[in-house]
């Protein structure tokens, strides 16, 4: 084992070859040819002394070894970022760069504490990846992001989550739909209806699957769809009825109505989801910092909800706790 001859450059092209999964494209990304970073992965893995990396048809997975230097990796290389960031300003917070992974209906409200986050730290870089939860889920695995956000946050032992929004599940209807008259709507009239639905891995897929089958009940017509947007315009055109997140319909929208169900009360919440096992960056705290004391100013205060000063305790250092 050499680890005198490690360098920064050698990680840097490791680590980019596990987060594209791809030699050519990491060497694409570096601006560097497939044989020089071929090479880098040999050199490093000499200096190591024990193979990194398993290349088939498949893909390229990481051994045991490669594990505990790709997090390693992520943590020096962090830690440089970190330090450059600070030399460029001595405003800790002012600068730097961190990123955020959450699932499609959070688009629906984190943009409200973007804007005006962004607004007040201008210099802040700062990278939104937006996708379904499975598309999250291994983002956090992969560790290729800072904060996640999530309404049904992974059971993991290395996931810190803290709730800031209620995220209640409601019933819509299009405004000429039969039901949309009624005064009151008994399940049984209620399951004749044509359900649209998310893909089973979606939090409110599952928790109204969860609540379905706690109540005895069953669908018996639905069609699947890809996206809250395409759920909303599909009922609003009477393709049938849909559950969904109440901050998915925008103030003032016309053609949906939602329906009151006696016996249907289902809510979950949105959290901010940071990795234990993971620093994380001065401006990705700041952010979180910043999102707990605008949380009424930018969202609705009545579905409101403060753990983000706990969450931030937890992850503090002796030093921060102080």
């Amino acid at each position: 084992m050499k680890l005198r001859h490690l360098t920064f450059r050698l990680l840097e092209v490791f680590t980019q070859v596990i987060k594209t999964g791809s030699i050519s494209e990491a060497a694409r990304q570096l601006h560097l040819t497939q044989p020089t970073v071929s090479l880098q992965l040999k050199r490093l893995s000499e200096a190591i002394g024990e193979p990194l990396l398993e290349i088939d048809r498949q893909g390229i997975r990481l051994t045991d070894t490669g594990q505990m230097v790709y997090a390693a990796a992520l943590d020096m290389l962090g830690r440089v970022d970190d330090l450059q960031d600070q030399l460029h300003s001595v405003q800790a917070g002012q600068h730097g760069r961190f990123s955020i992974a959450m699932v499609n209906t959070a688009q629906y409200v984190l943009p409200r504490l973007l804007g005006p986050y962004s607004k007040t730290f201008p210099d802040v870089d700062l990278t939104l990846e937006i996708g379904n939860r499975e598309q999250v889920l291994q983002r956090f695995n992969q560790q290729l992001d800072d904060i996640y956000i999530f309404s049904h946050p992974p059971a993991l032992d290395h996931a810190a989550a803290a709730r800031f929004l209620r995220n209640p599940l409601v019933i819509i209807a299009a405004a000429n739909h039969p039901l949309a008259q009624a005064s009151e709507i008994c399940l049984s009239d209620l399951l004749k209806e044509r359900f649209l639905l998310r893909e089973p891995g979606s939090a409110t897929r599952m928790l109204f699957d969860g609540w379905l089958q706690t109540q005895g009940l069953q669908l018996n017509r639905s069609l699947q769809m890809a996206s809250n947007e395409a759920i909303r315009v599909g009922v609003a055109a009477g393709m049938g009825i849909a559950v969904i997140s109440r901050h998915v319909i925008p103030s003032g929208a016309t053609g949906l109505v939602e329906l009151t169900v006696p016996g249907f009360a289902l809510e979950s919440h949105w959290h901010f989801i940071v990795r234990r096992d993971r620093r994380l960056p001065h401006a990705a705290r700041r952010f979180l910092q910043f999102a707990d004391a605008e949380l009424e100013n930018c969202l609705d205060p009545a579905y409101v909800c403060h753990e983000t000063d706990q969450l931030l305790l937890t992850l503090a250092t002796p030093l921060e706790a102080e």
